[in-house]
Parts: C-alpha cells; structure tokens; sequence
C-alpha cells in the first residue's frame, strides 16, 4: 500500500480513513487516481481530484459498511461494494459491524486488481462467470441442527461466511485446521485465486504449463479434499508448497499461491512508500536491499521475492522481539518460487 496525505493540511492520513485526526476534514479515496481526496466544505470540492472535483461524491455504502471510496454519481456504489450482490441481516445483533469489516477487506482486494490491470467484470456485464460476492451467515434449522456456510468460489460468485469476521471465531477455527495463518483479506485473496484461474487458465494456452508447475487439475477434486482432511499434508511439504493445504489440490496450489502472490506485491509496495532499506544478511559485510521498483509495474518475479523475503525476516524478527507471532510464517522454496513466477507471468499477460 501506497502512502496517503490529507490534502487539506498535509496530515499522513490511512487507506482505511475517513477523517483527517488533525484538522477534522472528511476523506475518500479515489481509486481512478489512487489518491486520497480531502473535502473542503468552505468551498465544497474535493481537494487532490485529477477531474472536476464538485462532481464527486462519497459511495452510497458510507454511513452503512463505512465505505470511503469515491463516485463521480449521488447515491451510487463504488466498483468494490457494487459487486457485494448478498449481505449479511443487518438487524441480527454484530452483523453491521461484520459486513462492514468484510467491506473493508474487499476494497484492499480490489485496489490490488486495479492496480494490476486485472479484469473484475460484474454479473450485468458477464451474467454467467462475472465476479460477485455474497456474505452469509450459518442458518439454524427447526430441529436446531447448524447449517454451516461454507467460503469458496463456483462460477464467479465468492461465498464467505460472515463469521470470518469475528476475531475469535476465525483463531478458533484456524487453531482448529491447524492453520498458520488466517485473515479476512487472506480470505478474499485465496478465493480470488479461483476466479482467475477460470478466467486467465481453465482452456487457454496457460493450461498446460500450469500443469507443469502445479500438477494435473483433473486429479478428482472432493476425493484429494477428503483425502487431505483425513490425512492431513505429505511430509516434507514445505519443500515445495506455500502452505499445508496447497497440497490438497493443484487449484487449491495456485490459489493459495495466488493469494502469496498479492501479499507479497501489496506489502513491498509499503515497504517501498516508507523507504526500507533491509539487510539480505548478517554480519558486516552484509548487502543491503531496497525495493527501488514499483511491485505494481510487474519487474521480474526474483527481483519480487529477492525483495520479500528478507522483508519478511526482519519484520519476523520485529513480531518475536515483542512477543507477537510470524508475521510470515511461510516459507518460499524454489519450486514455491518457480509457482509464483507463473502467476506473475500470467498477471503480467491478463487481458483488461
């Protein structure tokens, strides 16, 4: 993520702000000019636009899901909320707050693919494979049985439950899974791995040098999840996969590879904006890494990982001296690395 200034009084301000906390002006974030807009009520414009700035208004999901993007129509959804075709009852008690934070998790998501010059079509413009998301809740029967929701994707439509929302529930069910790591964003960027391998892999050229680096999708898919739930992941699996359960199947591979990818292009991008400067190795006559590239403008997939990784380390290292957990606890192997230089090479190539 980019750095943001209040463009009122020059305040660093967040992504995720709707407000300046030094002089109090109202913020939005406009995503055709990846900038974050402050509006002047003096003189009702909206500072920092590339266009006509009295033409601008906040998306029609501020006061609802606390949405801070920008419109350029009154009363109209942003690209990311527009897409959220199913929300959670909002008169069940923690419901507003969870969609909202669901909303909020989505709208990195989408900058990622904006800035990636990846296609997001909506159902209206592609109403068979066009992406849209729908937020459900585990339904009670009469019998009192729990009919749980289950995340995935088929067809365009992304399905999370909203229970991914509360905190405790999620480290729950990841202590459960025996998960190293699971986040909302997390979420989103797995299950959008899927949308994109219908889209830019399933019968296209891309298809048969995915199963070179991946293996053979036509392996049958409930049996390698049956098998990988009754079994758990092979020995030795971190010498060739980014996580336990890419081992369940080559899709479930290039997803959650996917989602690696976009971790590793959105953090070097901050870590870019605050001028990091890393050592690749101890001692003193350590070399020094700088991510002096734009992650955005798809440079080579090394340089991308020869940047992330001793990132990774340092930022690591910084969670364990106070007494907080990996913040990446992954390891990127070569074949791992061979992986994501495949997505990165189908990114690179992906129809707008």
């Amino acid at each position: 993520m980019q750095r943001f200034i209040c463009r009122n009084c020059g305040n660093e301000v967040h992504f995720e702000s709707h407000r300046c906390v030094r002089c109090s002006a109202m913020l939005g974030y406009d995503l055709a000019s990846d900038r974050m807009l402050s509006f002047h009520p003096l003189e009702n414009v909206w500072l920092g636009a590339s266009s006509d700035a009295t033409n601008l208004f906040l998306c029609a999901n501020a006061d609802s899901a606390g949405c801070n993007w920008i419109v350029s129509e009154p009363k109209t959804q942003c690209v990311s909320c527009s897409r959220t075709r199913v929300i959670p009852d909002l008169a069940v008690e923690g419901n507003p707050a969870r969609w909202a934070r669901m909303e909020a998790a989505k709208r990195h998501l989408f900058r990622s693919l904006v800035r990636l010059g990846l296609p997001i079509p909506s159902r209206q413009e592609d109403p068979a494979h066009g992406l849209t998301f729908e937020f459900l809740a585990d339904e009670t029967a009469s019998d009192g049985s729990r009919k749980p929701v289950l995340t995935g994707h088929d067809g365009g439509i992304i399905t999370i439950n909203i229970a991914e929302a509360d905190d405790a529930r999620r480290e729950l069910l990841r202590q459960r899974m025996g998960e190293t790591y699971r986040t909302i964003l997390g979420h989103f960027r797995h299950e959008i791995g899927h949308f994109y391998w219908d889209k830019l892999v399933a019968g296209t050229g891309a298809q048969e040098g995915f199963r070179a680096v991946f293996g053979d999708e036509r392996a049958d898919y409930g049996e390698a999840l049956k098998a990988h739930y009754e079994n758990g992941a092979p020995a030795g699996w971190r010498d060739s996969f980014v996580s336990a359960y890419a081992t369940a199947h080559p899709w479930e591979d290039f997803a959650e590879t996917w989602a690696h990818y976009l971790h590793i292009v959105d953090g070097l991008e901050t870590a870019r904006a605050y001028n990091m400067t890393l050592s690749a190795t101890p001692g003193p006559e350590r070399t020094n890494v700088a991510v002096a590239f734009d992650p955005y403008a798809k440079p080579a997939a090394a340089d991308l990982v020869a940047a992330w990784v001793p990132l990774t380390v340092a930022i690591n290292a910084l969670n364990r001296s106070v007494g907080q957990p990996d913040f990446y606890p992954f390891v990127l192997s070569e074949p791992v690395s061979a992986k994501l230089a495949y997505i990165h090479e189908l990114v690179a190539g992906a129809p707008v």
